[in-house]
């Protein structure tokens, strides 16, 4: 699947677009957690019964899963800017109804329309991957898959303080405020990507993704009320199965599919998306276990009897940490390779649960597990994207990022799921309330650390270099300094002397942006390389006279060798048509 530009003139992003798609992305995580202090509460809030509240939390998970790779398509096509105000503007609109209410169903419809809002994470890493240099590339994608769980983990603490000094609905109001600042910074600074996908929507394939995924996911958030072994929930799972199958059965055979599943079977596609997986049970289970932990009454025994604010402050650092680690994340990928930072990550995240084990008996214990395992996090979830990217075409960056953001979700969803099975199954009975025990959540953290073992398995049997990704990512590195000094130099007034220059286009001349162009020379050495602009263009100083190779590559678009020679004081003026040869301006 090609891609191709737009007639808009495209801005160039600001120093401002990362933070502000990053808040973006941090507003959304919110509407994850942001139910969590009253969770215990909701059924007397909403005059219902337990198992009709907790489609209040069920919907939201619904609506994400199934949203997330559909607006990652949408903004392939249409633009990814336009999608992701159009995300935050369907939350905004969920989160007033929500907060106008005290009724069970709209109360669910409500937190449906926030679900939607997932889809951000994915269109926004796809508008860095579009628009950003690729210095800055790596920490910006960084920080925008992280944002997740950065959310989540700031939401806990805020949400504690407002649902326990003022009405429960001033939560949702909150929430509305934030998504109405995040779009009109939007509107104001980010521009949006010149790149789509060519093609139409696969509405029959949204279709079938949506009635799978409800199939699936529907059953793993209902099965503890309604029984594992229940005829309605292996219906289900039954059912899945079948959907999904046939769902991908179609996709195989349309033309411009909503996932290419060609694509997604590849080696590190894959086992990128099932490491994911595994990082996302991690990643909520001491979202589950600490915050009740800290809340019992210590005349439990191990109860730490701390109230629900110091709970989520003790929770926070998760969060925290994992935003920290951005910048850190790139410097180490920049010299190692997504693939080992995404080994360390699991590493630190197996660390921290083993010695989580030990650590329950004091609140300050639990902000040490939080800090090791909100490190590990920070850079497994860093490394994600950067791994997808440099396995699909530019044209699948939305729909690939949300596939993937959907395996986080599953993860997150088997993981509530289990902790919730194991932590009820564990309980003790006191005057009719379950309370969790100390082995429970020892269980919990054991689980954990197995969901890592097996992401470490997967992430073992990745490619050791994603050659694209780490040519892309590299953030801090020599290569990067001297081919922005080299830049700066074709770029002074008049005829700048000694390099090429010219654009990059597609054989029937359309311009190809972002396109890698390399020059090596007569040694075998690369002596410098840049990305073309969104006309096509590109310009690379050379060292020295003499013979050259340009070799240029591009998603989608077969690789170009061509040698030329520099003899002079003034630029070569060469076009580089992909595929084909290239031709003398």
């Amino acid at each position: 699947m090609s891609h191709t530009t737009t007639d808009e003139p495209a801005r160039r992003a600001s120093g401002a677009t990362v933070p502000v798609l990053a808040f973006a992305g941090i507003v959304v995580a919110v509407m994850q957690t942001l139910l969590v202090p009253v969770i215990k509460d909701l059924p007397r809030l909403l005059d219902t019964s337990p198992s009709n509240a907790s489609w209040v939390l069920t919907s939201t998970l619904l609506s994400g899963a199934v949203a997330t790779p559909i607006m990652g398509r949408l903004g392939d096509l249409f633009g990814k800017r336009r999608m992701l105000i159009a995300s935050l503007s369907v939350m905004v609109v969920g989160a007033l109804l929500s907060a106008l209410t005290d009724a069970l169903v709209p109360m669910i419809v409500g937190r449906t329309l926030q679900g939607v809002a997932m889809g951000a994470i994915p269109l926004g890493i796809g508008l860095m991957r579009d628009m950003l240099p690729r210095e800055r590339l790596g920490s910006a994608m960084a920080l925008m898959s992280s944002s997740i769980g950065v959310g989540g983990g700031l939401a806990l603490p805020a949400a504690a303080l407002v649902a326990q000094n003022t009405d429960w609905h001033a939560l949702y109001f909150g929430a509305a405020g934030l998504g109405v600042v995040s779009i009109a910074l939007t509107l104001l600074v980010v521009p949006e990507s010149p790149l789509r996908a060519k093609g139409s929507f696969d509405l029959p394939g949204a279709i079938g993704l949506t009635a799978g995924l409800i199939l699936f996911l529907l059953p793993i958030s209902k099965g503890s009320d309604w029984g594992w072994s229940s005829p309605t929930t292996l219906g289900l799972f039954g059912a899945a199965v079948v959907v999904l199958l046939l769902w991908g059965l179609m996709e195989l055979r349309v033309a411009a599919p909503l996932v290419d599943l060609r694509t997604t079977a590849r080696r590190e596609v894959l086992l990128t998306n099932l490491a994911s997986i595994m990082v996302g049970v991690s990643f909520f289970v001491i979202s589950l276990v600490l915050p009740q932990l800290l809340q019992l009454p210590s005349e439990t025994g191990y109860g730490l009897g701390q109230s629900m604010v110091v709970a989520g402050l003790c929770v926070a650092p998760l969060g925290l940490t994992m935003m920290f680690t951005a910048p850190v994340y790139a410097r180490l990928s920049a010299r190692y390779g997504p693939r080992t930072t995404l080994i360390m990550g699991l590493v630190i995240i197996g660390i921290g649960y083993a010695g989580g084990l030990g650590l329950m008996s004091a609140a300050w214990q639990t902000v040490v597990t939080s800090v090791l395992i909100g490190a590990g996090i920070g850079l497994a979830y860093s490394s994600l994207p950067a791994l997808i990217i440099g396995a699909v075409p530019a044209s699948e960056t939305g729909a690939a990022n949300g596939l993937n953001t959907l395996m986080r979700s599953i993860g997150t969803s088997v993981s509530s799921a289990v902790i919730g099975m194991v932590l009820a199954n564990t309980a003790n009975d006191v005057g009719g309330t379950a309370v969790p025990t100390l082995h429970g959540f020892r269980v919990s953290f054991m689980i954990a650390a197995g969901a890592v073992a097996v992401g470490l398995v997967l992430a073992f049997f990745l490619p050791r270099r994603t050659t694209a990704a780490v040519s892309q990512l590299r953030a801090s590195s020599e290569e990067d300094a001297n081919l922005a000094r080299a830049e700066q130099a074709l770029a002074g007034a008049g005829q700048p002397p000694h390099g090429f220059r010219g654009r990059v286009l597609t054989a029937d001349g359309t311009p190809v942006a972002r396109a890698k162009v390399t020059l090596i020379d007569r040694h075998g050495r690369q002596a410098g390389a840049t990305l073309s602009a969104g006309d096509g263009s590109y310009a690379l100083a050379v060292p020295a006279q003499g013979p050259y190779v340009l070799a240029a590559r591009a998603a989608g678009h077969a690789p170009l060798a061509h040698a030329a020679t520099h003899g002079g004081d003034r630029p070569v003026d060469l076009d580089l048509s992909l595929p084909g040869e290239t031709v003398p301006a």
